[in-house]
C-alpha cells in the first residue's frame, strides 16, 4: 500500500513517452534523446563497473529529456521547468546546463552531467558518430559565424582530452563500448 504513495524519483521511459506526445517533441528528436541516453548510461555503467559512483538512473531519465523541447528558442530552460514542475529536480539542473556546458580536458572527477554532455556530442540525431564526426557537422552547421570554428575545435580538444582519460579508465574504446 505504501509503495503506491511513493514518487518515483526518475520517470520510465513510458512516462517520458506520454511526455514527448505531451509537449509534441518531434519523432527525430525523441530518436535523439533515446540515443543520447543509451550512450550516456552505457558509459555509466561501465565507469560504475571501474569504480566510479555514477547515479545511472538519472544519466538515463536525463538523457531521455534533455532535448523535450528542442525545436524551440532557449530549449535547455522550457526542458529544465518541465522537468522541475514534474518533481524531477536533478534532472532540470543536468537540462538546464548541457548546452552551455563546457567538459574540462584535465578533470577527474566524472559527473552525471559530464556524461549526458558527452554522450550528446558524440550523438548525431539518432546515431552514435563519435566525437569527430559531431565536430565537422557542428563546424559545417556554423559556417557562417567565422570565429565558430576555433572555438569548436577548442571545444571539442577539451572533450577529446576527457573521452581518452575514461578510456584509459575502462580500457577500451568508447567505440567498443557503443557495440
Amino acid at each position: 500500500m505504501m509503495e503506491k504513495n511513493l514518487i518515483k524519483k526518475y520517470p520510465t521511459i513510458e512516462q517520458c513517452e506520454q511526455l514527448w506526445k505531451k509537449y509534441n517533441t518531434p519523432k527525430h528528436v525523441i530518436g535523439h534523446c533515446k540515443e543520447v541516453s543509451r550512450v550516456a548510461t552505457l558509459l555509466a555503467e561501465s565507469l560504475k563497473e571501474h569504480g566510479i559512483n555514477l547515479n545511472i538512473p538519472l544519466v538515463q531519465s536525463a538523457g531521455w529529456l534533455h532535448d523535450i523541447k528542442r525545436v524551440e528558442e532557449a530549449h535547455w530552460e522550457k526542458g529544465a521547468k518541465i522537468a522541475r514542475d514534474l518533481g524531477y529536480a536533478d534532472i532540470a539542473d543536468l537540462i538546464l546546463v548541457h548546452m552551455s556546458y563546457r567538459i574540462d580536458g584535465e578533470k577527474k572527477d566524472i559527473t552525471e552531467l559530464d556524461l549526458l554532455c558527452l554522450a550528446d556530442r558524440m550523438v548525431l540525431e539518432d546515431k552514435f558518430v563519435g566525437l569527430d564526426l559531431r565536430m565537422e557537422y557542428i563546424i559545417n552547421k556554423s559556417k557562417e559565424d567565422l570565429t565558430a570554428e576555433e572555438r569548436i575545435r577548442k571545444s571539442f580538444e577539451q572533450t577529446n582530452h576527457f573521452v581518452r582519460y575514461i578510456e584509459n579508465l575502462i580500457g577500451r574504446s568508447l567505440f567498443e563500448i557503443m557495440k
